[in-house]
């Protein structure tokens, strides 16, 4: 992705405007559905149908009742979230597509700006709904969708003194503009890839791949012999 392709989600992160996102009060567990697929056992096994992945699923299975609410309150919001990040991931393509059959870079800045202004037509008013805990998996799934954190996104294109003051103002609403994806270290981050490929098997959510590498049934391995080793 060329340097210029990624000013779209500098201009997606500008809409989300680190100014704040929503005062939206968490809810319960009450009324969310437990979509999932249950088989028995409760290991994870991989197989290959006409070269695609496809994953069966073990019972989801909770230490207690706040484990199973915590996990159920982070898949409402995931569910939530992560079609911004997809269209982010999608937009972004089409913008450094587009900018590639431009030749002058006066060209590309108004046609950049044309796209500043559709992007905030398109998502300003849902985004600044949003929780400050979805604004912070907003930002983990764009780097699970793009590999590049907001932050390093800011500061390559508006200098890293913008990225700080960026960064800081977010820390004003608990979310961090820094903020990575790693699954195989983060358990939350676990939780909301579990949460995406069960969405993706059951056509929840339109899968998108993402630029990250790492393999679920490995990453599920892991955190399971975490647990028996806690036990």
């Amino acid at each position: 992705m060329v340097a210029m392709g990624k000013r779209f989600l500098v201009i997606l992160f500008g809409v989300v405007g680190f100014m704040g996102f929503g005062q939206v009060a968490e809810e319960t567990l009450d009324s969310l559905a437990q979509q999932y697929i249950i088989m028995e056992g409760d290991s994870v096994l991989q197989s290959s149908i006409a070269l695609n992945e496809v994953y069966v699923f073990g019972r989801l299975k909770f230490s207690s009742y706040n484990d199973k609410l915590r996990y159920y309150i982070l898949r409402r919001k995931t569910m939530k979230v992560y079609p911004y990040a997809k269209l982010a991931a999608e937009r972004l393509v089409e913008l450094n597509d587009s900018l590639e059959h431009i030749k002058k870079n006066s060209h590309k800045r108004r046609f950049t700006r044309k796209v500043q202004k559709f992007i905030e037509d398109e998502f300003s008013e849902e985004l600044k709904k949003l929780t400050r805990t979805e604004g912070q998996i907003l930002v983990k799934l764009i780097y699970r969708q793009t590999g590049v954190t907001a932050f390093d996104l800011v500061k390559e294109l508006r200098s890293g003194w913008r990225a700080f003051w960026y960064n800081t103002t977010a820390k004003m609403f608990n979310i961090s503009i820094k903020e990575e994806f790693h699954p195989d270290l983060v358990h939350e981050d676990y939780l909301i890839e579990d949460i995406l490929q069960r969405a993706f098997a059951d056509f929840s959510l339109e899968r998108q791949p993402s630029v990250l590498e790492y393999d679920y049934a490995t990453l599920t391995n892991i955190w399971k012999d975490q647990n028996k080793s806690k036990e």
